[in-house]
């Protein structure tokens, strides 16, 4: 931990680096959001349940959860510990970090949780993974209270047991451009356009983010913010403490 002293320094420099940050694109090896089509980013934060907020450069907050998310040592819940979330951009809330994974086999169910929570008080939210070295997509939306879809394409052999709801509009018009039958039917299909399918869907979850509102992975100079982006600790990290590491600011 940083003495007091360095922590303050620190926390001078993003202060006064914050009046000209600007949004840039956020991207990691491997990236998880929520997105939320709010400005709201105190009642976001209360409903994840998010704790300790400390504003943060864009550059700052990208390095912290792409650094957590490859803390793979046993037994730790290191890349679980921190989340960026964004200021207001263009009209939406981004929470970054390996905590939002859809996907995973131990935040799967929570984050389902809570994207239904805040659609209940938002109208909308959406979780999704995107592994950019080709390691695949998930996705979940959640509308009203409801979930509307969750589905998962890594490679991983149970991927098919996070499946629920229809496909959305975005995947059936994929798979009709592919020549497949806007819904997957195992009678109706070969092992090659199954295979078809999950070389185009392992790219699908950025697509279907910008489709449907838009995606940290695209935003820039130009995209409209308001307010500051704050790193917060999760659950874990107030349980477990937080990785080390040397960031940009």
């Amino acid at each position: 931990m940083l003495p007091a002293q360095d922590v303050a320094a620190i926390e001078r420099l993003v202060r006064v680096k914050l009046p000209d940050d600007r949004p840039t694109a956020l991207w990691a090896c491997w990236n998880h959001w929520i997105a939320v089509p709010s400005g709201d980013q105190a009642g976001i934060i209360s409903i994840l349940g998010l704790t300790d907020p400390r504003p943060v450069t864009f550059a700052l907050g990208n390095d912290i959860v792409d650094s957590d998310g490859h803390d793979d040592e046993p037994g730790s819940h290191g890349r679980f510990a921190r989340v960026f979330v964004t200021p207001e951009l263009d009209g939406w809330t981004f929470v970054l970090g390996a905590w939002c994974d859809p996907c995973d086999a131990e935040r799967s169910e929570d984050v389902l949780r809570l994207c239904t929570r805040l659609s209940a008080r938002y109208g909308h939210a959406e979780a999704y993974y995107y592994g950019a070295q080709g390691d695949g997509s998930a996705w979940l939306v959640t509308e009203h209270g409801k979930v509307l879809r969750r589905y998962s394409e890594t490679g991983d052999g149970e991927d098919h047991v996070l499946t629920l709801g229809d496909p959305l509009p975005f995947e059936q018009e994929r798979r009709e451009e592919l020549g497949l039958h806007p819904v997957w039917d195992a009678a109706l299909e070969s092992e090659d356009d199954a295979d078809a399918w999950q070389w185009a869907a392992f790219e699908l979850a950025p697509q279907i983010a910008q489709h449907l509102g838009t995606s940290p992975l695209h935003i820039g100079s130009e995209t409209t913010s308001r307010g500051v982006g704050v790193i917060a600790l999760t659950p874990y990290g107030v349980a477990h403490g937080v990785p080390t590491g040397a960031y940009r600011v």
